[in-house]
């Protein structure tokens, strides 16, 4: 029998997690690329079958008894399983934190269905927050079949998120820095390399299944001349108010499904039924809306077609993520930054004559900004858009507009929506001793009281014992007189019940120091 207790500690033969990286990424390359590939075929018959109903409006009546089927078995769905709600980031993120527990395999059989079903049926949802899930829940089954460690485990999950984001969008660098920077928050040398292995294959097998041409291709795209670079800063501060607007409203939504009266597990029976009026009009503007990306970078859209896109698309994407099916807000999240970025650049063209070919430029621009904005990830951001458009020449515009977006979303107040989610998914759960110890990992930071500090002169939670410290590719043994550096990799020894409330409170007390220093400065 597997002692829980023991610590194993991590192989240092990089190979050997490499080849870990590439089984990984190549399992959950194969399930999210059938994933997405099912998702496309059903969505194209959907599609179908709504401009049939504008010949034949009678067969829409039967057609409802359809939704209102598929509503009830993936309320059965969450019913059975609630950690497939949603796009799954958060519980994913929960899982690395040692808060929550997952069955990997009822979640990946069960996500795998329901995602198709919600995303399939033509509602506003994005493929990719499953598709991030799905590939963690084939690097936890991975981590439990080969017995790893605690430690191993969040490594083999980390890479199977990272590999589920590379084969949803064909993105395996985005993929690897969505983990280090919205899931980890830190650069551990192990999970990078694991993760970014595991990116590639998943990637490669992709490729194999949909081709090469990036997902979100737009040719003939031109530069953006510097005399307008100007212009980039307004629309950061437009993205970044909007981006603040979305995270209220997202957050909200619980409260007024609540005002339905219905059982939690059959939310989704609104937005099954309101999709079939909002298809019958729009039959070409479902799911998650890569085709309205597309079409903003092909051809000029009035500007009245591109606002009532937008609204149309923000209220019911908040209608079908607000009832907590199975599906995510990544894709749509770009859609309603590219909408943006339309209606932007097309004021421009109309009222100050700017040439119309720059407003797929500020499409794509508005895209990193406002998916910036509310996810508060811009590194992850400005190389996702890149990898997706398939255009490197974009680097600058893309990360001035994310700046300034995050700058302002910052101003206003506005937090990391997938934080918020978890935060929220964790409300009134208070850590528990599990009787398994793990290792985390604390970053020493430029702005972190730590660094310079010897060990025994900050005050170190209980419930932990600093264990060692990782510099560079060396290791080092801590004593009372070792002297914490910027850089630095702390390795803590704890329970993995108290994970967070450790990292929380290491955070809180180095920055409580400096916070005070710089205030005995002033006075």
């Amino acid at each position: 029998m597997k002692n829980e207790h023991e610590i194993k500690r991590l192989d240092s033969t990089k190979v050997i997690f490499i080849l870990k990286g590439v089984l990984i990424g190549a399992l959950a390359g194969v399930v999210v690329s059938l994933f997405r590939l099912l998702i496309e075929k059903i969505m194209t018959h959907v599609v179908t079958l709504y401009l049939w109903f504008k010949i034949n409006p009678l067969w829409m009546i039967p057609w409802a008894l359809v939704m209102l089927a598929i509503a009830f078995i993936v309320g059965r769905l969450m019913k059975s399983e609630p950690n497939i709600k949603g796009s799954g980031i958060p519980q994913v993120e929960g899982t690395l934190q040692g808060e929550i527990k997952l069955n990997w395999f009822s979640i990946l059989w069960k996500k795998f269905i329901g995602g198709i079903l919600s995303v399939g049926s033509g509602l506003f949802l994005g493929r990719e927050g499953p598709s991030i899930q799905l590939g963690a829940m084939v690097g936890q089954g991975f981590s439990e079949y080969t017995q790893a460690s605690t430690s191993e485990k969040k490594i083999f999950i980390s890479s199977g998120a990272a590999a589920g984001l590379s084969a949803a969008f064909n993105a395996p660098i985005a993929g690897l820095l969505f983990v280090i920077e919205e899931v980890h928050h830190h650069f551990s040398p192990l999970i990078w390399l694991t993760s970014l292995t595991a990116a590639l294959t998943a990637n490669l097998v992709s490729l194999n299944f949909f081709g090469l041409k990036p997902v979100l291709f737009i040719a003939n795209v031109p530069s953006l001349p510097l005399k307008y670079y100007g212009l980039l800063l307004l629309l950061g501060v437009i993205l970044g108010i909007l981006g603040y607007v979305y995270q209220v409203v997202l957050l909200a939504l619980p409260k007024l499904y609540k005002r339905s009266h219905l059982p939690e597990h059959l939310y989704g029976i609104i937005p099954f039924l309101l999709i079939i009026p909002v298809a019958f009009f729009f039959p070409h503007y479902l799911g998650g809306g890569n085709q309205i990306v597309l079409a903003i970078g092909e051809k000029n859209f009035s500007l009245a077609l591109l606002i009532l896109l937008f609204f149309l698309r923000f209220i019911f994407s908040m209608v079908s993520y607000g009832a907590n099916l199975p599906g995510g807000i990544f894709l749509p999240i770009l859609t309603l930054g590219a909408l943006i970025g339309g209606i932007y650049g097309t004021v421009l063209h109309q009222w100050f004559g700017i040439d119309p070919l720059l407003i797929s430029d500020f499409a794509i621009f508005a895209m990193a900004g406002y998916f910036t904005a509310i996810g508060k990830a811009p590194l992850t951001a400005i190389i996702l858009v890149t990898e997706m458009v398939g255009n490197i020449t974009h680097l600058m515009p893309l990360a001035v507009c994310s700046l300034t977006a995050y700058v302002i979303n910052d101003l206003l107040g506005g937090n990391p929506i997938y934080e918020s989610l978890l935060e929220r998914l964790l409300a009134g759960h208070t850590p528990s001793i599990t009787g398994n110890k793990t290792i985390i990992e604390i970053p020493v930071t430029a702005e972190s009281s730590l660094d310079g500090m010897m060990v025994r002169d900050f005050n170190w939670p209980d419930e932990m014992l600093l264990i060692s410290i990782r510099r560079g590719s060396a290791e080092i043994l801590t004593h009372g007189d070792t002297v914490m550096k910027v850089g630095d990799l702390l390795m803590i020894l704890t329970d993995e019940g108290h994970t967070q409330k450790i990292k929380q409170q290491i955070h809180k007390r180095s920055y409580a120091a400096i916070s005070k220093k710089q205030e005995a400065i002033r006075g």
